[in-house]
């Protein structure tokens, strides 16, 4: 894990209001590192529901699996998340360590296996010890409390420089509901579903089917577009749950994502998890320069998508962002072979307000200087038009430094 905190992370962290039936505890178990926290449990009440997004990756993590295998019962009671092992690549041993830590837990909290949910983060091949939570976890039963949002945050980070977390309230028939989330992620970051771990809380009372519809696209242009090198995690999981504890409070009982009830609260977990998702823009190992792209003009939506993630996932767009230099032949270059229609001589760039190549040339107001210090600011916003239909995206990013590759150069030894 990084020392120094990403001069990208923002500036204030919201206060992390309590969610009635949910309690947290955070503990040392040594999976990796020495001298902090590893493991985290969220505790959940009786008829909390559920809902997950994971990996697309054809050789996703024992975690990624043992949940995948559980979510259809729409059910919790635990969440159990450790840092330094992803628990990926493991084989057998890898099944039976989520088998063992599930059981390990329901003992615990006297509840089924089947109520558990897991995740894992970290070096990906090595086999996790799972007797490492014997004790850990009943004690973490014992002493878990509300509130501990930070501290939950802080468990599950690995080479993250700062816990990210974000919150939201919404009025849900006569009460206010809350939303917490927090999220993990800094590196091997391109989303098929979410990031690499994700996890997010509300008291409304939310049949699991409904959560299920409002997940899958709350992260389409949120966890789904950001990315920061092009690399789909075995690991990437993103959970929600619902107590439905605000239901005595005048929550309405939800059983579809369709009722008309829920725009706010639809609303406000959006913002929630692109919150959470700028954040791991922020966080990108060794970024100094955070990077929105917005594609317009695009034949479709997902057209415009995809050109903006070739933009994004260039090595040569992103070196150039982190040495101040507005070298837009790249951003030509990587719009040219993302495979998606574009017109040369229609093509129009600007970087952070200013044009600075047009009509399939540079632009005649082109000023060096002016873009110049432009890019030296933290933010750079790449506006790209094709001028060829109605199709609009936005993904965020961030630059690539020497950082970068010393951070992940000796990352396993």
């Amino acid at each position: 894990m990084s020392t120094a905190v990403s001069p990208l992370a923002p500036t204030e962290v919201p206060d992390m209001p309590v969610i009635s039936g949910v309690k947290l505890a955070t503990a040392a178990a040594g999976i990796r590192y020495k001298g902090r926290t590893d493991v985290l449990l969220a505790v959940m009440d009786k008829g909390t529901t559920v809902a997950g997004v994971f990996t697309q990756s054809k050789c996703p993590s024992a975690p990624v699996e043992w949940c995948r295998a559980k979510l259809s019962r729409g059910r919790a009671r635990a969440l159990v998340v450790n840092s330094g092992n992803a628990n990926a690549f493991t084989g057998k041993t890898g099944r039976q360590a989520t088998a063992l830590t599930a059981s390990i837990a329901a003992r615990a909290l006297a509840c089924s296996p089947s109520e558990v949910f897991l995740a894992s983060t970290g070096v990906i091949g090595e086999p996790l010890d799972a007797t490492k939570f014997n004790g850990v976890l009943g004690a973490l039963a014992e002493s878990a409390v509300p509130g501990e949002w930070m501290n939950a945050a802080k468990a599950i980070m690995t080479t993250d420089t700062f816990p990210k977390v974000a919150t939201a309230t919404v009025k849900l028939g006569k009460a206010v509901v809350t939303i917490n989330g927090m999220a993990k992620g800094a590196g091997m970051i391109m989303p098929d579903m979410a990031t690499m771990l994700a996890f997010v809380f509300t008291d409304a009372p939310i049949a699991a089917g409904a959560l299920q519809s409002l997940l899958k696209s709350g992260v389409e242009d949120t966890f789904n577009a950001v990315t920061i090198d092009g690399d789909t995690s075995t690991s990437d999981t993103l959970l929600a749950f619902a107590t439905g504890a605000a239901a005595v409070n005048g929550a309405p009982k939800i059983s579809r994502a369709g009722d008309p009830r829920l725009k706010a609260f639809t609303k406000a977990l959006r913002t929630v998890l692109a919150d959470l998702a700028e954040q791991v823009a922020r966080d990108g190992e060794g970024a100094r320069k955070l990077v929105e792209i917005i594609v317009e003009g695009a034949m479709s939506k997902g057209s415009a998508r995809r050109i903006a993630m070739s933009v994004a996932n260039s090595p040569l767009v992103k070196t150039a962002i982190a040495g101040e230099d507005a070298n837009w032949g790249r951003v030509v270059m990587a719009v040219g072979k993302a495979g998606e229609p574009a017109n040369r001589d229609k093509l129009a760039i600007s970087f952070n307000g200013i044009r600075v190549a047009s009509r399939g040339a540079r632009d005649p107001s082109y000023d060096e200087a002016g873009v110049s210090a432009a890019m030296k600011n933290p933010k750079i916003q790449i506006k790209i038009a094709l001028g060829l239909g109605k199709g609009r995206d936005r993904v965020l990013t961030c630059d690539l430094t020497q950082e970068y590759v010393a951070i992940n150069g000796d990352y396993r030894s």
